[in-house]
């Protein structure tokens, strides 16, 4: 009997332990029988409607006719069936951003979800099995810039928070600029961006500032200005609207203000009037309630923040860029306003300074594609230690170099600098430093200031100095209600990510590859999948992986948060983890529109056969969107002479059309095809037509041309090439900002002919020939700027140009 009801109660156990409710984020999900859950339908229909923000018409695309579209409130434990009608003259689709639901609904077209065509009604069905605060918007092309984006609300079934009603405010940015003109003119390299918001580092603004070492330094290193943000736009809005407010509020009230950061390329410093608001959620899901003001808020995360309404007054709440090009309010009540803390607007040339001055060659990698297209832990230590050429002597720093630096004897030692395994100590020519110390993976310094914490060695793949993060950029107050750590017992799999990019091409990537140039990157069901996100960049990266929740490890061990969506800071790290416990493939990109557009993303894939409705919608449609042939061109009329370029690019291939005429009948055309192999290095071959003769258009020559060109430092580009006439060829280019809207710009060409194709047999006679030409540029517009230069051959003259 006493065997029996032993055996009775385990089992009553093994019962009690059944019915406990899963984890969806963290632990193994089960199927569970959702058919008597209570529905609730929406129906969505996206379109064109016309809109004016700025005094001109814009055709943009909207669901059910406004920007953003409505907040679509559910509550946990319903089944949501979402009805979506494009009655556009172009393909759609919605992903449902931070929701947990069967991959086929995710909404990615042509990996896990077919397209929405025209005139196409297409259904979304799944279980809440969350609550917080989400959002939904447009996964084709750069739809979600037009206005395709709208917000999500899961009421929880029960909840501790007290608060008296709710505000959804989404954040967006605004172009009456065609998007799709906008990543051209970035992946061209026009500055008129930076300079119509002031941004340029042009040298008059250095000089003045003493910043000269630091720009020669950028430049030697093949670095353009910096930019927090590369994209200009008219508006940054709030719910649609520079300028919101909210009079219903009464004094006393707490009103749960719920953000979705809904924009395609901003950051939003968030900052609050009146006393600190808490934050009680981030990324839809519960935290340790925290008062913060001034919050960094990046692309695509969410929010939840407690404020009471002032007794007298009204309450404004401030988003503004984190470029610092422009903001927008909401207030909350009514009466005298409680004004927000102004952001500052961020220094960039003391930005550059400082980052120059850690006199580290950090570089700008981007497309030194990987020969392996399969991210492997081997291949990726490989390639991070490899990055570019940038190592130390008997030590690789994540791309990154000090002089003097080596390891001896677990010792790590600098000139004047030496560290054990528990204390840095420094010296620098005679100056004491406060000794730094190593405790709970905390770096301190005598007197106990603390320099941040850093992810433990064993989480992290290479040197965790990088991990601590940025003072300003980081999310220790971020801690998860409970545990968020994973069963020992899981298997992990570990995965390095370099976060990579071109700034001078605009082409982004994931360890120096695009995404149309890899592979699914297999995971299995049950492991633990982690992942250290290296930043290589000067941007902010938002990363967001499609249907899971992964682990941000933090200061706060094993309650670090749970986020769909992390901020990878530049030349940071950011250590993830996420429990593989789905099906199917989902994606994993850099949020900012324009980046996933060029090439950084990466496709995670369970052994999982596709769905078979997926047929007719093959995965390339969606892998080599970033790889998109890119047109544009500039034609200059001037006085003395008259040019021509035109190119046409991707990737990896690049076409090119040059041609000049002076006023003294002296012409010169040429095609070529280039191939780039890597972020400065592309082979290239064409077809060369000039005039030999002086003063004459009779004598037309034409030649073939092969050759390389490189981009040197301090950003000048170079041609090397020889012609089917044995004759040598090396050219130079280069432009800089002199000041805020005039460039300086030269070209060198110097050729040589030894005669060795006419004169073989009689011996050679060499002639040697020289062009160059110095101009200015002063630039009136996007498409247009008045120059003037000097060439050698043309002599003096001025004119316009026009890009196109």
């Amino acid at each position: 009997m006493k065997k029996i009801l032993i055996i009775f109660l385990i089992l009553f156990g093994f019962a009690v332990q059944a019915q406990k409710p899963d984890n969806p984020f963290v632990a193994n999900k089960t199927e569970e029988n959702v058919d008597n859950w209570p529905e609730r339908v929406y129906d969505l229909t996206i379109d064109y409607e016309t809109v004016n923000y700025t005094g001109k018409d814009i055709k943009a695309m909207t669901f059910n006719g406004s920007i953003p579209g409505p907040t679509l409130e559910f509550n946990e434990g319903e089944f949501a069936i979402i009805n979506v009608t494009n009655k556009m003259d172009v393909e759609t689709s919605v992903h449902w951003h931070g929701l947990i639901l069967p991959h086929f609904y995710d909404g990615v077209p042509y990996l896990n979800t077919p397209p929405i065509k025209p005139g196409e009604t297409q259904q979304y069905k799944f279980a809440l099995k969350q609550s917080g605060t989400y959002w939904y918007h447009s996964h084709t092309g750069l739809q979600e810039q037009r206005g395709v984006y709208g917000s999500i609300q899961i009421n929880p079934k029960e909840t501790t928070l007290e608060y008296d009603k709710d505000l959804v405010l989404v954040l967006s940015d605004w172009m009456d600029e065609n998007p799709k003109t906008q990543l051209r003119n970035l992946k061209r390299g026009n500055e008129w961006y930076l300079i119509k918001k002031n941004q340029v580092q042009s040298w008059d603004k250095v000089i003045a500032r003493g910043a000269v070492g630091a720009k020669l330094k950028m430049m030697w290193q093949r670095m353009p200005d910096m930019a927090i943000l590369d994209n200009y736009y008219d508006y940054f809005f709030i719910n649609g609207k520079p300028e919101q407010n909210y009079t219903d509020f009464k004094p006393g009230e707490k009103v749960r203000v719920r953000f979705v950061n809904a924009a395609a390329a901003t950051y939003f410093w968030l900052t609050f009037g009146g006393e600190d608001p808490t934050l009680v959620a981030a990324d839809g899901l519960d935290v340790v309630p925290v008062p913060h003001n001034k919050t960094l808020i990046g692309v695509a995360e969410t929010y939840d923040f407690i404020v009471t309404i002032p007794e007298s007054g009204k309450l404004e709440i401030l988003a503004t860029s984190q470029d610092g090009s422009g903001k927008a309010s909401t207030f909350l009540g009514t009466g005298n306003t409680l004004k927000a803390p102004e952001v500052p607007r961020p220094d960039l040339i003391k930005q550059m300074q400082e980052m120059m001055s850690m006199d580290m060659k950090m570089g700008a990698p981007a497309v030194k594609f990987n020969p392996s297209k399969n991210d492997s832990i081997e291949k990726m230590k490989k390639y991070a230690m490899k990055m570019d050429g940038m190592q130390m002597d008997g030590m690789q720093m994540d791309g990154m170099q000090m002089d003097g630096m080596n390891m001896k004897d677990d010792k790590m030692q600098m000139d004047g600098m030496q560290k054990d395994k528990d204390s840095i100590k420094m010296k620098d020519n005679g100056m004491a430093h406060q000794d730094m110390k190593m405790k709970d993976d905390k770096m301190q310094m005598d007197g106990g200031m603390k320099m941040g914490y850093m992810v433990p060695k064993d989480k992290v793949i290479g040197n965790n100095m990088k991990t601590g993060g940025n003072p300003e950029f980081n999310y220790h107050y971020l801690k998860a209600p409970e545990s968020t750590e994973f069963d020992e017992d899981r298997p992990t799999r570990e995965m390095l990510f370099n976060l990579t990019g071109n700034m001078n091409r605009y082409v982004w990537s994931i360890n120096g590859v695009p995404l149309s140039e890899t592979d699914k990157i297999k995971i299995n069901q049950g492991e633990v999948v982690r992942i250290t996100l290296n930043n290589m960049t000067m941007m902010h990266h938002p990363m967001h992986l499609h249907g899971h929740f992964f682990r941000v490890l933090n200061e706060n061990g094993e309650r670090s948060p749970l986020k769909h969506t992390v901020n990878v800071a530049p030349m940071q790290k950011v250590v993830i983890e996420f429990a593989a416990d789905e099906k199917g493939d989902w994606y994993f990109h850099c949020h900012v529109l324009y980046h996933v557009n060029s090439g950084m993303a990466r496709i995670f894939s369970y052994d999982t056969p596709r769905d078979e409705r997926l047929e007719g919608y093959p995965l390339t449609n969606l892998t080599n969107e970033a790889n998109h042939m890119f047109t544009w061109g500039e034609v200059t009329g001037a006085s003395h002479m008259t040019e021509l370029y035109y190119t046409a690019t991707n990737i990896r291939n690049q076409f090119t059309l040059r041609g000049e005429y002076g006023w003294n009948e002296n012409l010169e055309a040429e095609f070529t095809y280039e191939r780039w192999l890597n972020s400065y290095f592309r082979v290239f071959g064409g077809v060369n037509v000039e005039n030999e003769g002086v003063d004459s258009l009779e004598e037309i020559s034409t030649t073939g041309v092969v050759g390389v060109r490189y981009l040197l430092p301090l950003l000048i580009d170079s041609d090397l090439r020889i012609d089917n006439k044995l004759r040598p060829t090396i050219s130079f280019a280069t432009a800089t900002m002199i000041f805020r809207n005039v460039a300086l710009y030269g070209e060198y060409e110097y050729q040589m002919d030894f005669g060795w194709v006419n004169d073989f047999e009689e011996g050679t006679d060499f002639e040697e020939e020289t062009t160059w030409q110095v101009g200015l540029e002063y630039v009136l517009s996007r498409d247009f700027s008045l120059m003037g230069s000097y060439d050698n051959r043309f002599g003096w003259g001025g004119g316009l140009s026009l890009r196109f």
